[in-house]
């Protein structure tokens, strides 16, 4: 069954799609940060959420998670509206680290498996090992990159329908971001989708099943990646810079 949207721009569920939105608008003032934005994401699938900083990246997936309302329009998480039945089944890893600084790594683990009835400690501690990160090694002594990694562990330690990752490789070096990338694709719920805001399209094309991408807060493409390149005849960082003139 296919979405319908009535001309209040509300939308009527699939069972394929983890995310739709109608007309999906916000703005700060007389700023219009995202404007009617119509949008179904399968599941399943790994997602770039592609633009140049500003663009409204951070914005939508803030209105995803539930930290913003939108202006107007309607948006739906497994035909539910934005909600506490929403946040059980959305893992949302921010650009900046909100994790508390006198807490060890042990105490953010219990913490997370405390909160989300769909977090693995098995998961999380198997991955700490595997990137050598002591638990018991508190985050205020950590450099930013290993913060960064302890913070996608717990993220992506959910077996959740729905990943936000906000800028995940923003701020490391190249090799950490071959870590966290690894750690994605290797660790997320494979019934699950991930979706990947960036602007490193470089870094992350390899892994991505399709490509959005937004300018100016507006909706510009949407598609797989095969489609891209058969259709383009160029890989998505071609088309991105073609498009956003990089």
């Amino acid at each position: 069954m296919d979405t319908i949207a009535d001309n209040d721009k509300r939308v009527v569920p699939t069972t394929e799609n983890i995310l739709e939105c109608v007309g999906l608008s916000k703005y700060f003032g007389a700023k219009h940060a995202l404007e009617d934005i119509t949008l179904k994401l399968p599941r399943g699938k790994i997602i770039g959420l592609l633009g140049p900083n500003g663009s409204g990246k951070s914005t939508f997936i803030k209105l995803i998670e539930g930290l913003l309302t939108p202006t107007k329009g309607n948006l739906l998480i497994a035909g539910n509206p934005v909600g506490v039945e929403t946040k059980k089944i959305v893992a949302y890893l921010p650009e900046r680290t909100y994790l508390n600084n006198w807490m060890n790594v042990e105490q953010m683990v219990d913490f997370f498996a405390d909160f989300y009835e769909n977090f693995s400690k098995e998961k999380a501690y198997h991955m700490l090992q595997r990137l050598q990160i002591n638990p018991s090694d508190r985050l205020k002594t950590m450099s930013k990159g290993t913060k960064e990694k302890v913070q996608l562990i717990l993220v992506m330690s959910r077996e959740a329908d729905l990943y936000l990752l906000d800028e995940p490789i923003g701020g490391v070096d190249p090799a950490a971001r071959d870590y966290i990338l690894n750690t994605i694709i290797t660790n997320y719920n494979p019934k699950g989708t991930i979706l990947i805001s960036t602007h490193l399209i470089t870094d992350i094309e390899q892994v991505l099943d399709e490509a959005v991408m937004i300018q100016q807060g507006k909706l510009m493409i949407h598609k797989s990646v095969d489609e891209i390149r058969a259709e383009e005849g160029k890989s998505v960082d071609a088309l991105f810079r073609e498009v956003f003139r990089c």
